[in-house]
């Protein structure tokens, strides 16, 4: 390689922070993504196979959020406690477990007992990820950081579900989701391979529990985490059930459903960049901003859709709710205390995925009075928590 290729190179990789560990830790996530993405979006029409019936499909997506939360600080205590790279490991292996349960599960269930362990990598892993980018890059870098990982989280959603559609179309809706999940195991061995080269050096603080990891939070940071849960409430009230609109109420099948996910993460992966790198520049709250308005708009694009072009141009507004994602996560991580990292994030998604539990199920019995009350009152949420961000965090606090 030439002295000016080197050069070029090395000057894309400081663009993009592309530093060792961080570099590991976004292609693992890659990795896990693109396994899980070729049958997650399905699984509430897995469910729906097995004899779940809606309320106890927003029951699930109400689980889902309990384990979300409830694993958040155990994963940020132990990557905190036995270093990163051996909790990614346990992460990955819980989450391999889970995927087994998928696989031999013959009635919804033992779905529900799938879950609690295929949850390990999205949650417990979630706060070693956060406290990698944290160690490894300064804070003016760390919401392009934060873009790469943000990235490649999402790129398989770009494709994966398609593929998804098509297996189900060609084998059948239980055996293609059975067929992804053989190959997200597979994945997952591979992940264990690429993890094992990761080298944090463990930072050790004084024993502290978590109330004192709570009273290290920032002011600015519990205001944060206020506007925070009441937007997730948004999301987690029609997140399980936007696969049963577009495809029992609009009448969509599953490969459409497929192509609408992947209009929705190529339009976060053309704005992540930009959005980033200027975050990181001019200050984080206008794009978190952003963000809130489009989680608020998202949800009524899909009713009000007519067409499926009409509603390719909502998951286009659902892909712009991905525009201050890297400035949000970077305004975490900033607030938190080095030695406490992992923990603060853990903490910090504990209470919001704890205090959005109740979403789903609620969403799921609004689908009883009508299939479009949950998407309107959804997006009533998301804009008061739009309103409560704008005036509750202070600009000085978010640069």
């Amino acid at each position: 390689m030439s002295g000016e290729s080197k050069t070029n190179s090395r000057g894309l990789v400081d663009y993009l922070s592309l530093e060792r560990n961080v570099s590991l830790a976004s292609a693992a996530v890659f990795l896990i993504g693109l396994g899980e993405e070729l049958w997650k979006k399905f699984l509430p029409k897995y469910l729906e196979a097995l004899g779940a019936t809606a309320p106890i499909i927003g029951l699930f997506g109400t689980a889902e959020n309990f384990f979300d939360a409830i694993y958040q600080y155990p994963g940020g205590w132990l990557a905190d406690r036995v270093g990163r790279r051996r909790a990614f490991l346990t992460f990955v292996v819980l989450a391999a477990t889970g995927y087994l349960i998928y696989l031999s599960s013959h009635n919804w269930p033992l779905v529900f007992l799938g879950l609690a362990f295929a949850m390990a990598w999205q949650s417990m892993a979630s706060p070693a990820i956060f406290a990698i980018i944290g160690d490894s890059l300064p804070r003016d870098r760390r919401a392009m950081g934060f873009t790469v990982q943000s990235i490649l989280k999402r790129v398989p959603i770009v494709f994966a579900p398609v593929i998804g559609g098509i297996l189900i179309g060609r084998l059948g809706l239980l055996e293609g989701i059975r067929t992804g999940l053989v190959i997200s195991i597979g994945l997952a061995i591979l992940t264990v391979l690429l993890l094992s080269q990761i080298n944090v050096e463990l930072r050790r603080s004084e024993p502290i529990n978590i109330r004192g990891v709570w009273q290290s939070f920032d002011s600015a940071l519990k205001r944060l985490l206020i506007s925070d849960v009441i937007v997730r409430m948004c999301e987690g009230m029609t997140g399980v059930l936007t696969i049963l609109y577009v495809t029992n109420v609009q009448g969509f099948s599953a490969g459409r459903f497929g192509t609408l996910i992947a209009i929705q993460m190529v339009t976060s992966i053309l704005v992540y960049i930009p959005a980033g790198k200027i975050a990181d520049r001019v200050g984080r709250k206008p794009f978190v901003i952003l963000t809130f308005i489009c989680f608020a708009l998202f949800p009524l694009a899909i009713v009000l859709a007519p067409s499926f072009i009409f509603l390719a141009g909502a998951f286009v507004v659902g892909g712009l709710r991905e525009i201050g994602e890297p400035a949000r996560k970077a305004m975490i991580v900033d607030f938190a205390r080095d030695d406490l990292r992992a923990r603060t994030v853990g903490l910090y998604y504990l209470i919001r995925s704890l205090s959005i539990t109740p979403a789903a199920a609620i969403g799921g019995l609004l689908w009883k009075l009508s299939p479009e009350v949950p998407f309107v009152t959804a997006t009533v949420i998301g804009i008061v928590a739009t309103i409560v961000f704008a005036i509750t965090v202070e600009e000085r606090f978010a640069r």
